[in-house]
This record gives structure tokens, sequence and C-alpha cells, in this order.
């Protein structure tokens, strides 16, 4: 039997600039806005800490 993983990609809005952007839900190091550079999320381990508005959820 094939397992699912649990790691994925999620579409987030920055709080800040509105910039729309894909990243990882399980990051290894901090993920910053490609445009204004604000943290997005923060690594904790295992699922990230995500601090914009998560849109989509990408499997």
């Amino acid at each position: 039997m094939l397992r699912e993983p649990k790691s994925f990609f999620v579409k987030v809005r920055c709080n800040k600039c509105k910039n729309e952007q894909i990243i990882f839900s399980h990051p290894s190091t901090e993920v910053k806005c490609l445009v204004c550079g604000e943290v997005l999320a923060l690594p904790t381990g295992g699922k990230a800490t995500i601090n914009a508005q998560v849109l989509e959820t990408l499997k």
C-alpha cells in the first residue's frame, strides 16, 4: 500500500503587499515575500507557522 506524503505546496497572499506566492508547507528555512521581504512562513521542524493568508492548498 502506498502512503500519501504529509507535505504539500500552499498558495498564500502576503498581508503587507498582497503578492501571491506558492510556498512549501514544511520549509526548513524562513520563507519571505519575494516583493517586500515580509516573513510568510517560519520553520517549526514540521509543518510551518504561516503568517500570510492561505488561498489554496496544492496537492
